[in-house]
């Protein structure tokens, strides 16, 4: 409304006071234009990082997959081993017994 009233009292005035409202409008513009700049760069940095993050997921989930194989077998190797004490300490029980239950079971006779 001040620009209502302006034009009545000098019509000269009207054009610089549109002048100065499109200037302004201007400025505004490319402030707006330049924040969806700073936001598209901020967007494309958050993308790089999106990437960078996913990458980084997928070595280390190679590398924990890698580590549960090695973990694994290592345990297998000590159940095997393990296993096998055991089974050497039952022979070096069980293969005295059978050959010495053998000839004890039927007593000598000597013969004078």
């Amino acid at each position: 409304m001040a620009a209502v009233g302006t034009y009545t009292d000098n019509p000269g005035g009207k054009t610089s006071n549109i002048q100065k409202e499109v200037n302004e409008v201007v400025g505004i513009m490319q402030t707006n234009i330049d924040k969806v700049m700073e936001r598209g760069e901020k967007l494309d940095t958050l993308q790089n990082k999106t990437d960078d993050l996913q990458q980084s997921s997928m070595q280390f989930k190679r590398g924990a997959s890698r580590v549960r194989k090695e973990m694994w077998w290592k345990d297998m190797k000590v159940k095997i081993i393990i296993g096998c004490v055991l089974l050497l300490i039952i022979l070096a029980i069980v293969i005295p017994l059978v050959t010495s239950s053998g000839p004890a079971a039927a007593p000598a006779t000597q013969v004078q």
